[in-house]
Order: structure tokens, then sequence, then C-alpha cells
């Protein structure tokens, strides 16, 4: 049996085992995803994986993000970088306007 048809793929299905805001950063393995509306715990709910997203950033000397730049997610610091830190950031997508270093957030194309 061949492959069937089953959606765009432009967001997915997610049910998560404890209650997710809206805009929260949802990763799987190497897969992110950003919850499109509150999703209660252990319901079906819809993670968005393209489209065009601000993301916090760091803010100071030196946290400028060029466009273009390809932007890591650290789930611990809860912001996006440049820097994949050895692969422990996992890859969000490109930034498609320059942040200033003292922008607080940055626009990213999710890479699907």
């Amino acid at each position: 049996m061949g492959a069937r048809f089953v959606q765009d793929g432009i967001s997915i299905d997610y049910t998560p085992h404890s209650a997710v805001t809206a805009g929260a950063v949802i990763v799987q393995e190497d897969l992110i995803g950003i919850a499109k509306i509150d999703i209660p715990a252990n319901s079906l709910g819809a993670l968005a994986i393209e489209g065009v997203f601000d993301f916090p950033k760091a803010a100071g000397a030196g946290a400028g993000i060029a466009a273009g730049a390809i932007c890591y997610w650290d789930a611990a610091d809860q912001q996006a970088k440049t820097d994949s830190e050895s692969g422990a950031n996992k890859k969000l997508g490109k930034c498609i306007r320059a942040a200033a270093d003292s922008d607080t957030t940055v626009r990213i194309k999710l890479d699907p």
C-alpha cells in the first residue's frame, strides 16, 4: 500500500499531558511547533509547524540577529538564539527581519 494523504501539514495534531498555553513552543525531538491556542491537558489541539512568529530573544551587546540567520530554540532559557550549542538547541528556522541588540524579540520563519 502506498502513502495516504492526511493533511496539508501547516499544523499538526497534538495532545499534551499537561495544559499548554497559546504561543508555547513545543519541542518533540527535532520537530518544533507553536501552540495556536490554549490546549487543556489530555485534549486534542494543534501546533503550527509552518509560519512566521515573533520569539523572545536576549537583549544586550552582541545579541543582535541578522536577517537570514539560522535561529535555534533554547528550551532552558525560553528564547531564540543563533547558537545550536552542539545540538542542545533545536532549529527553529531563519530570521526574516533583523533584530537589534536592544530588541527583545526576533521574527522567524519556521522551517517545516
